[in-house]
């Protein structure tokens, strides 16, 4: 081989081993076209010759089938479907699932499911266990349990028999429906047929009941759960929790925490069990009682975070507990398991959410005084305020404050927009060029709203160059 052709045969063996993405897409459009020839030369038991077609399957082609039927002969694509995720060398992603529901409208026509199963009766074709879980999970992606329960039903008609992962997706159906007691039937057949409910069943159970606001159900499940050697994790338990707050049964909740605790391991209270019992009792009017919760995760090494804060901050504030959002603050600052700038914002956007500006104004200069970073929210909804009540000087010297101190400032373009007009309509030219200088630089464009109040001033006497940039930008 000539050395000037090394070059092209490396090239060539280069675009062999990586194929570009148009010739991937020709072979996967040509590999569905088969498949599709094939189903429409075949529609009666297309399964039986189906497996003669050596064309790999993949996300792409089962895609590409699905879409070609699914307008005109979406009982064809279906079928399809359902013997694709049968093959060895595929499987069925959950995003297939969605797709094919949706492209099929399963939701829609959930008939579909039953007239398949009726067209393998008729036409005397093999199924297999598989098979029905395929059909099953598409009702479960469908959200279709009274289908789910009909094809749990129809499965012995096929010499089949469902096993515990079938009832639980009925059961799971049936419980994201609201219909518990059906449910419940579907868990005691289970035991019936001698299929031991897991912890996927009792979750969907507990879930259901909590979220339903049965919580003696829920209670009684949670107990039958530990007799028949189903030990509850923290899922189970947190989704108990759940319901106990939910409908306000606060002295329960706490028991249960208390369980947790004692019973520790997987058990154990995270950051987010306490967090969520906490932002319970504060929407409820029951923050000072939320504040020995943090003791207890203080003792058992958990850390509040900063949505944990944020919540009880805002709850001490909305019930006029001023003094001990300070002091909760001050104390747990000490523990520095949160920033001391997070702290004291979330303290700030709680004071002007209960319109105490005054407190959150005085508040937030002290931070920057003290070299405490706020964070942008806080930053925002002050300026925000400040522009509201007309103070744009103030609001412009605020923001000229964060600046000096380097602090990142995140406001979005209506405060700088309501700041720019504000000015504009005091007359305060210096400020208004810098202002506009610094959102040429930024590129922050003024909000339509403001953009007529601008060019008035434009016509007016401000020829500042940066103003009518910033129009330019808008346009």
């Amino acid at each position: 081989m000539a050395i000037s052709s090394i070059p092209r045969f490396l090239s060539f063996a280069i675009r062999l081993k990586n194929p570009s993405f148009s010739l991937i897409t020709r072979i996967n459009f040509s590999t569905a076209e088969e498949f599709c020839s094939h189903l429409l030369n075949y529609p009666q038991n297309p399964e039986k010759t189906l497996v003669k077609i050596t064309a790999q399957l993949d996300v792409q082609c089962v895609g590409e089938v699905l879409r070609r039927f699914s307008s005109n002969q979406p009982q064809l694509g279906l079928r399809f479907f359902i013997w694709a995720g049968l093959q060895p060398k595929y499987r069925h992603t959950q995003y297939m699932y969605s797709l094919a529901c949706k492209l099929l409208q399963i939701r829609r026509s959930p008939s579909r499911i039953r007239e398949i199963l009726e067209c393998y009766s008729v036409e005397g074709c093999q199924t297999n266990v598989k098979l029905f879980k395929v059909v099953l999970n598409l009702c479960r992606e469908a959200r279709v349990a009274d289908e789910g329960l009909w094809v749990l039903r129809k499965m012995g008609d096929f010499g089949c028999r469902p096993d515990s992962t079938m009832y639980n997706v009925v059961i799971g159906l049936f419980c994201d429906k609201g219909d518990l007691d059906m449910a419940m039937g579907l868990m005691r057949e289970m035991e019936s047929c001698n299929l031991c409910p897991d912890m996927i069943t009792y979750m969907s159970m507990l879930k259901g009941f909590s979220y339903g606001g049965r919580l003696e159900d829920a209670c009684q499940l949670f107990k039958t759960m530990k007799v028949h050697g189903c030990v509850p994790n923290l899922v189970a338990y947190s989704a108990l929790l759940d319901g106990l707050c939910r409908v306000g049964s606060f002295e329960r909740a706490l028991e249960l925490l208390g369980e947790m605790e004692k019973e520790g391991g997987e058990c154990t209270p995270n950051v987010i069990t306490y967090t969520s019992v906490i932002q319970s009792l504060c929407e409820n009017g029951n923050s000072v009682k939320a504040l020995p919760i943090l003791e207890r995760m203080e003792s058992f090494k958990c850390h509040p975070n900063r949505i944990t804060m944020s919540v009880l901050i805002q709850g001490l504030c909305g019930e006029g507990y001023i003094d001990k959002a300070f002091k909760l603050v001050s104390d747990v600052v000490v523990g520095n398991h949160v920033s001391r700038g997070e702290f004291y914002s979330s303290l700030v956007i709680s004071l002007l959410r209960i319109k105490r500006f005054e407190e959150a104004e005085k508040l937030f200069m002290w931070m920057l005084g003290s070299d405490v970073r706020p964070d942008g929210l806080s930053c925002s909804v002050l300026m925000k305020d400040l522009c509201f009540k007309g103070r744009f000087i103030d609001a412009f010297s605020l923001y000229e404050d964060i600046e000096k101190k380097g602090f990142v400032l995140t406001i979005d373009s209506d405060i700088y927009s309501a700041l720019l007009v504000g000015l504009c309509e005091e007359n305060r030219v210096v400020e208004v060029a810098k202002l506009a200088n610094v959102m040429v630089e930024k590129g922050i464009k003024i909000n339509a709203y403001y953009i007529d109040d601008i060019h008035k001033h434009l016509k007016g006497s401000m020829g500042i160059e940066s103003l009518a940039e910033l129009c330019e930008i808008r346009k």
